[in-house]
């Protein structure tokens, strides 16, 4: 069927009707055209909605489960749901709905992330035949054992279909309204970060029970956004040379040192002074007018919010930071239920990856001497040097809930699903932690390089190591959205595991986040350069 024009009103539902029986990208087209058209002409008219609402019914299945990871991540980025979604987001803004705004984030960012939790469903209200039926598809799905990935993705589909047929199951695994979302922010306020080349906004969500608040930010524009990121990449590059944790000594003179911490110092302290200014202190003037003063608080940017410190731009932050790549991420990692058992933490240092490998790390066998002196023999399990190899390394993940993994890492820009654990004559790559099933998993400390670094073509697919554990099932996680310094995994290990093992208590994952702001703060008292203490964050609850 050839491309039909769309007038800018209710025309519109009429053509994309008649593009349903074509190819999907046109018809995908064809929505975002009535979406176009139809803005402006009728400012208090719903239709730009209704045109978002058309296209992104149709994201599962150019998305398709049927396909590989790597083959939606090329249908995602060649439709342009990043753009799309911040579009609707805006359009919804400017008409005042910010609920349908909420509910487009959900729906339009992370999407392989969000499939990966939808093939870990809870089935505890489905029928015992039909949940079994799910979960081994879903299985094979996730772990790609599949034989016919098509075939399996299609019975699925059929099969959900099947359960939605049900009461009290109409809704089972589709895309949630607001009031189901908002639970995300029962702990404490959500902050979405949403950037348009019409104008910049946050959406907070200040608790479950609250209507969503506008915070309008008019410092901030995507070219500025991409100033800041510009000058974060030439400030932090020697920071990252190598892609690897970097040891605690280097080549350089001491003057060249001194020149480079110098310079790198002046340009984070720009950067933190601006999103200060732009970005957290107008959330935060929000945050006290509804009498949030102090507490947890997460972050859930998107476009090119991604990446930028946000956490840090505070001297004493009244506020305990957390990121989430999605608000459905967030509520799996909520209603997961912990293990009654007492946890097994394993801790593996890889001091080097083998012959020809990287430099040494000096730092991660007295970090590992630290966890190991906090942490009751009982529940402690290690794995070190020569025996840390990738086989190994997982079969420690799927044993164990809490994981302490200090090593070299890398980002991969190119292709992010390569981005990798340096282990001993081996790699551990995001692809295959992407396979893994974890139902065991309550935390992991990344203590490598990079970990939360995402992908600058598509930053709100998560792309990088930690979400992935998070995808895994891990509940929280630590990470570093650079390298971070050799000699610093000793002071954050042993003042993180003093609290969460205090007074011989069962460590738990919400207590984590406070952990690493002691740890932090820890760092921030000595006066380390901000290049040492700002890289490390915390996801999930």
């Amino acid at each position: 069927m050839s491309r039909q024009q769309v007038g800018p009103t209710g025309d519109g539902q009429h053509v994309f009707n008649l593009e349903q029986g074509a190819n999907m990208e046109d018809t995908w087209a064809t929505a975002l055209q009535w979406a176009s058209s139809a803005k402006g002409h009728q400012p208090a008219d719903a239709v730009p909605l209704a045109a978002f609402q058309a296209a992104f019914s149709l994201l599962p299945e150019m998305a398709w489960m049927g396909h590989s990871v790597p083959v939606r991540q090329d249908a995602i980025r060649r439709l342009g749901t990043q753009s799309t979604t911040s579009t609707a987001m805006r359009s919804c803004i400017n008409q005042g709905q910010l609920k349908s705004a909420v509910e487009f984030l959900d729906q339009g960012v992370g999407t392989t992330f969000r499939q990966m939790l939808e093939l870990k469903p809870d089935v505890s209200q489905v029928p015992p035949q039909q949940a079994a039926e799910l979960q081994q598809l879903s299985v094979e799905l996730y772990k790609g054992t599949a034989i016919d990935r098509g075939k399996t993705a299609h019975k699925r589909q059929q099969l959900l279909q099947a359960i939605r047929k049900q009461p009290g199951l109409e809704y089972f695994l589709l895309s949630k309204p607001y009031s189901a979302l908002a639970d995300a922010a029962k702990n404490g306020p959500v902050v979405i970060l949403n950037g348009h080349a019409e104008g910049c906004d946050g959406i907070i969500i200040p608790n479950p029970n609250s209507e969503p608040v506008h915070v309008p930010l008019p410092g901030v524009t995507l070219e500025e956004l991409q100033s800041q990121q510009n000058i974060l990449k030439q400030q932090l590059g020697q920071c990252n040379s190598g892609n690897v944790r970097t040891p605690g000594s280097t080549n350089l003179s001491d003057h060249s040192e001194d020149l480079a911490s110098t310079m790198i110092q002046k340009g984070s302290e720009e950067v933190l002074t601006w999103l200060w200014t732009n970005v957290v202190g107008p959330v935060y003037q929000v945050l006290e007018s509804h009498g949030i003063h102090t507490g947890r608080l997460w972050w859930l940017p998107t476009g090119s919010f991604t990446g930028l410190p946000l956490h840090a731009s505070v001297p004493d932050d009244p506020f305990i930071h957390s990121y989430t790549a999605t608000l459905g991420s967030l509520l799996e990692a909520q209603t997961k239920k912990s293990s009654s058992t007492p946890h097994i933490v394993s801790v593996i240092g890889v001091m080097h990856p083998g012959p020809g490998g990287e430099n040494y790390l000096n730092g991660v066998e007295e970090e590992v001497k630290q966890i190991q002196s906090i942490i009751p023999g009982p529940n402690l399990k290690s794995l070190q040097g020569d025996k840390a190899t990738p086989d190994a390394v997982k079969l420690q993940l799927q044993n164990s809930s809490w994981v302490h993994l200090a090593c070299h890492g890398t980002q991969d820009s190119v292709d992010p699903m390569k981005s990798r654990l340096l282990l001993y004559e081996g790699n551990l790559e995001l692809e295959s932690i992407l396979q893994m099933l974890l139902s065991n998993a309550e935390f992991i400390f990344l203590a490598a390089s990079q970990t939360a670094m995402g992908n600058e073509e598509q930053p709100n697919e998560s792309f990088h190591l930690s979400g992935g554990f998070i995808a895994a099932g891990f509940r929280s996680a630590v990470g570093t959205l650079w390298s971070m310094n050799d000699e610093d995994g000793p002071v954050v290990a042993k003042i993180f595991y003093s609290h969460l093992f205090r007074e011989g208590r069962q460590p738990q994952a919400s207590d984590t986040a406070e952990a690493l702001n002691l740890a932090v703060k820890e760092l921030r008292a000595a006066n380390v350069p901000y290049e040492r203490w700002v890289p490390f964050i915390h996801m999930g609850i």
